[in-house]
């Protein structure tokens, strides 16, 4: 019997979320699991065939050029399973369908549901009328109708989570389409952000990631320029919270009372993920980027000057509109002064709807990509080095579940360290568990990773080891249903964890 016949049987119908792009729609996806399991829907097995899941959901990104042909050509070679299988639904949802509501289903009439980043809370009534009534639902609200977090919600982490302080964005950076599709920025209350904090940790979780579009410029919304640090702090009051992030800040945002929090509060995590996009003044200012070189640089200063053991994390575009020679190389001495530990680097491409897309001086492709493997160069060499300055150090990893390909070979567990750099190391002779903290000393360094390979100093098992333990061992719940109104709209539960950038903070 397939796993669709299985679900059809217990009165169920089991459903798979496919995730494109950046940490917010990881988040969404989230969120959209909670629903869908809440209105009495089952996560497909892993092993399951595309033809055997009832609905499959795209939450869609449209910060690429080729978004769509990637869209469009996953939906064509659904069509036919989907023909074969009349009950099988299609939903697509995210960034690509605010942008494309009026041609998805045009293009793809086989689609069942499209909704946007506004309202994810529609997915269930959505698929529910599709079914009903035998034809396409599309629904695209121009506002937030309910913050995320006010969601069910499916972590994919017992340990981890993310917590979202603001959507939306109120920049213009002349690359991104964000703003446009998910609004200006909208802060949640101070209250609301630590009552979910607290809940999640009551659950178990020890690390959290405070996630937004433009996270440090949180408080404008509310007139409070340090409303962020004051967040920051409030972590760390908090019983049982061992691990503090976030991401993205942006470098006009970026004031030293946020600096001194990070470098006071001990939970609040050595590392910062901070978009640099270009090191050259003129294509910075190109990109409606509201700093310069300088104060880039000077922020990097300071944050090492107060944390000297932070790892810094980056953006880059390389081949923006009428980047010049000159151009590229004060991009190449940024990252030597700056040193990061590592830096997501995107070659440009015109992302429909933006004016950087309009613009003059469009890039040969083979001179972006020559710059692009300078850059990738330089950056792995400086990873390199600054991974080397890790052996000897003695580090308190939280065991991760799943990023390290090779550990069932090689008999090594993961971990990430405080400063959130990968680290595998021999699995200890006791049980450990992902959320559980082992103490090691680091042996080797490659650039991307970090190897412990004597025995581990310390094992201690964690309340977040416990929930992880827990949730692996507890039978899958089978919720209630869902009605043609609205769906039920739960408690604030918790979200996951993820670093770098889409390119568009």
């Amino acid at each position: 019997m397939s796993s669709s016949d299985r679900s059809q049987a217990v009165g169920t119908r089991s459903y798979e979320i496919r995730t494109y792009g950046c940490q917010m729609n990881v988040h969404d996806s989230e969120r959209l699991s909670g629903l869908l399991e809440e209105a009495g829907y089952v996560r497909a097995p892993k092993d399951a065939a595309e033809g055997e899941v009832d609905v499959i959901v795209f939450n869609t990104c449209a910060v690429r050029e080729n978004a769509d042909n990637r869209l469009y050509g996953n939906l064509g070679r659904l069509a036919p399973m989907k023909t074969a299988r009349p009950g099988m639904q299609i939903a697509v949802g995210g960034c690509l369908a605010q942008k494309d509501r009026d041609s998805i289903v045009e293009r793809a009439p086989w689609v069942d549901v499209v909704f946007g980043t506004h309202n994810i809370g529609k997915l269930p009534v959505l698929l529910e009328r599709a079914r009903v009534q035998e034809e396409a639902q599309v629904e695209i609200a121009e506002s937030l109708e309910a913050f995320p977090s006010t969601l069910p919600t499916r972590r994919e982490s017992a340990y981890a989570a993310w917590v979202s302080v603001s959507v939306g964005c109120n920049n213009t950076c002349t690359f991104c389409i964000v703003p446009a599709l998910r609004g200006k920025e909208k802060d949640r209350r101070p209250g609301e952000i630590l009552a979910e904090v607290e809940a999640l940790v009551a659950e178990g979780v020890s690390e959290i990631t405070l996630l937004g579009q433009n996270v440090n410029a949180y408080g404008s919304d509310m007139g409070d320029r340090e409303a962020f640090s004051k967040l920051l702090r409030a972590c760390g009051t908090i019983d049982g919270l061992e691990r503090v992030r976030f991401t993205s800040p942006h470098p006009r945002d970026f004031t030293d009372d946020v600096i001194a929090a990070m470098a006071e509060t001990p939970n609040v995590m050595p590392q910062l993920h901070m978009p640099l996009q270009s090191g050259s003044d003129t294509v910075l200012k190109a990109m409606r980027r509201s700093y310069r070189q300088e104060r880039y640089l000077g922020i990097i200063e300071k944050v090492r000057a107060a944390i000297p053991h932070a790892a810094i994390t980056t953006d880059i575009i390389v081949g923006f509109p009428g980047e010049t020679e000159e151009d590229f190389e004060q991009t190449m001495h940024v990252v030597r002064e700056a040193r990061f530990s590592q830096a997501f680097t995107f070659q440009y491409s015109k992302r429909p709807g933006t004016p950087a897309a309009e613009m003059d001086g469009q890039i040969p492709k083979e001179v972006v990509q020559r710059r692009y493997e300078r850059l990738v160069a330089l950056q792995e060499e400086i990873s390199w080095e600054e991974n080397k300055k890790q052996v000897g150090r003695t580090l308190d990893l939280m065991v991760a579940e799943g990023e390290g390909r090779k550990d069932d070979a090689t008999r090594r567990l993961s971990g990430r360290a405080p400063d959130n750099r990968l680290v595998h190391f021999s699995k200890p002779d006791q049980e450990v568990r992902p959320g559980d903290v082992v103490t090691v000393e680091i042996t080797y360094a490659a650039p991307h990773h970090l190897l412990a390979e004597g025995p581990a100093l310390k094992v201690r098992r964690t309340r977040a080891g416990d929930a992880w333990e827990k949730r692996n061992a507890a039978p899958a719940e089978q919720p209630a249903g869902v009605l043609l109104g609205l769906p039920k709209v739960g408690v604030p539960e918790p979200v996951p964890a993820a670093t770098g950038g889409c390119g568009c903070d």
